[in-house]
């Protein structure tokens, strides 16, 4: 079998489309896995460098393949984006997993760190507290304009609203 150089996977929720070339950048795979099938697939594999956007569960599959020997790498979907019109016509899994593969060859490519559990943890902490954040803040202002039509108009800010509300009871 010919060797395999690169591998791009277009990581959806259930379904992943492969996409590899040889060394002298001809398709030598192509293909289409269910979640559960991928891990194995890619222990059967001789370790190589994969690539992957960044989005849902990159960092999670990245370890894991890692973990098989192979040399994962991470890139921002922006930096893939030039290499998915490349002479393809619409815009698909496989079509991705190709572009990813080439975008994955290209020297001067530029790779998200991969994050450990820890460091993921840390971040879901930030973007949830941010979410309640700007929850709050929608929630207050849509009261105020609510508030408005009752004639009590106050100013912005969640202190505002605490105030008047604190002086109301």
């Amino acid at each position: 079998m010919t060797k395999i150089m690169r591998v791009g996977i277009d990581l959806s929720k259930n379904v992943f489309v492969i996409y590899g070339v040889d060394g002298r950048d001809q398709r030598v795979l192509k293909k289409t896995l269910k979640r559960a099938e991928l891990l194995a697939f890619f222990a059967q594999l001789e370790p190589g460098l994969v690539g992957m956007e960044a989005g849902s569960g990159a960092h999670h599959w990245a370890r894991e393949l890692i973990k098989l020997g192979h040399d994962a790498r991470i890139m921002d979907p922006r930096l893939v984006a030039p290499y998915r019109n490349q002479g393809r016509t619409g815009k698909n899994d496989a079509n991705d997993a190709e572009a990813i593969c080439e975008a994955l060859g290209r020297p001067h490519m530029r790779f998200v760190p991969i994050k450990d559990p820890e460091q993921q943890a840390i971040l879901v902490i930030h973007r949830v507290r941010k979410g309640i954040v700007n929850e709050q803040n929608r929630v207050a202002n849509q009261l105020r304009g609510l508030l408005a039509e009752f004639g009590v108009v106050m100013p912005q800010g969640l202190e505002s609203l605490k105030r008047v509300w604190s002086n109301t009871r």
